[in-house]
């Protein structure tokens, strides 16, 4: 029988392998998330001095020399001067005897602010409403012969009456039409029903142009115009006229026809709340 070596066992290790020169493997950017730009890298200084420019020129209300703009916005003058010739180029600027002022670019883009500002106020006016009177408000207004609906605010729970049929086209069978029609004059009501004549669309609708024509002259002036599933079945609506000038406009609410009950109440109330800020010009009609 041959021996057995019993010597212990050595543990065998691998040497260790030599260190790489080279740099580490980097892993391979993924598609599917956007590297993200240092802020300062997306910024175009030339585009940032001419805002500052702008805004410059907006603090003079007589205008402004191109010396004077250059060493209040901190920019060197030939930099200045290239810029101003730029804006006002674009019609952002013009220049009037070596003055600089507001162009109508500008001009177009503050009114264009201002207006925007006026919808975010009115929307922000009629959700009021909707939440304090617990009903689907509406702004409408008749301008250039055409019954527009300017802004809507309802909730899941108090939907607004779904358009089904052109609201311009049906103004005879709904409060905001009828309400709007009534503020015109005899010639303008005919010219709108000669281009939308009166159909019957519900069984409840006025059927023709003669008969809603008496209608609209018996109304109260600046009383709330009611309406019962004359638009839509299952519906009452009523709508608030309001005229500032020329301008025929109104507030209008509308209810299923089951809580019918409630429709007087609830117009009175949104008539104090438009006759409110009316009166102290928080809100304005010429959006």
């Amino acid at each position: 029988m041959s021996s057995v070596d019993t010597a212990t066992a050595t543990t065998y290790a691998s040497p260790t392998p030599p260190r790489s020169l080279a740099p580490p493997l980097q892993r391979p950017p993924d598609p599917a998330v956007p590297e993200q730009p240092h802020p300062a890298a997306t910024l175009i200084g030339s585009v940032q001095r001419a805002m500052r420019l702008l805004e410059t020129v907006a603090e003079h209300e007589f205008g402004a020399p191109a010396k004077q703009l250059a060493r209040e916005t901190g920019l060197a003058l030939p930099t200045a001067y290239h810029l101003l010739r730029t804006l006002v180029h674009e019609g952002y600027l013009r220049r009037d005897k070596g003055l600089f002022f507001l162009g109508e670019a500008a001009e177009r883009l503050g009114s264009s602010g201002a207006a925007q500002k006026r919808r975010s106020t009115v929307a922000d006016t009629l959700a009021q409403w909707r939440d304090s009177i617990g009903v689907p408000v509406y702004y409408a207004r008749y301008r250039d012969g055409e019954i527009e609906i300017m802004c809507v605010s309802d909730t899941p729970g108090n939907p607004a009456v779904e358009e089904w049929a052109d609201f311009r086209e049906t103004g005879h069978a709904h409060a905001i039409g009828q309400c709007l029609l009534s503020q015109l004059d005899e010639e303008a009501r005919r010219d709108h029903l000669g281009r939308y004549p009166a159909q019957s669309i519900t069984p409840y609708t006025v059927r023709d142009n003669h008969t809603l024509l008496r209608r609209l002259e018996r109304m109260p002036r600046m009383e709330p115009v009611v309406e019962r599933q004359e638009y839509a079945l299952g519906t009452v609506c009523a709508a608030i006229p309001i005229t500032v000038g020329t301008t025929a406009a109104t507030m209008a609410m509308s209810l299923p026809v089951h809580h019918a009950d409630r429709l007087h109440a609830a117009a009175r109330q949104l008539q104090n709340e438009v006759g409110r800020l009316l009166g102290s010009l928080a809100i304005s009609i010429s959006i």
